[in-house]
């Protein structure tokens, strides 16, 4: 049971738990930085160095990156990334993504097209979520049935 009195707590890993908790703070760090050049979620970044810090005690040294210059900061080696399973779960994670934000992005627009604004004003809550996804829908459908083959720009 947690200590109420005290801010930090302890908690026992296996060395399995500790090795998925390595690739879920990882992942999480990614999620949240890996698209920003600046601005970067500094509590994500500190809390991957704090738990890969412990790699070496859970024999996950080859995981660890830590030189006298970083200071307090432990990254994730390469190894870490091509030995576990993160690389694989950011191409998932990115193609299922893509696709669904492609669909739902061209629906979206797909649906602001076809309907008016004063059409889309008189429409109720429910009639305006069904008509947005019939039309999510039909491009889920094209782009499931012929990936971007049919998908193209038109010139101004």
């Amino acid at each position: 049971m947690a200590n109420e009195k005290s801010d930090q707590q302890s908690i026992q890993l296996s060395r399995k738990q500790f090795l998925a908790l390595l690739k879920l703070t990882y992942l999480g760090n990614w999620m949240a930085n890996a698209h920003r050049t600046q601005n970067m979620k500094e509590d994500y970044e500190s809390i991957e160095s704090f738990v890969f810090s412990f790699a070496p005690a859970f024999g996950f040294e080859k995981y660890m990156d830590h030189e006298e210059s970083d200071g307090d900061r432990y990254y994730p080696t390469g190894l870490f990334e091509e030995e576990t399973d993160v690389h694989k779960l950011h191409e998932e994670y990115d193609e299922e993504t893509f696709w669904d934000e492609l669909a739902d992005r061209l629906g979206e627009r797909d649906f602001y097209e076809k309907y008016s604004k004063e059409e889309i004003k008189r429409m109720d809550r429910e009639e305006r979520f069904t008509k947005l996804y019939e039309c999510i829908d039909a491009v889920s459908d094209e782009l499931e049935k012929y990936g971007l083959g049919r998908l193209r720009i038109r010139g101004e």
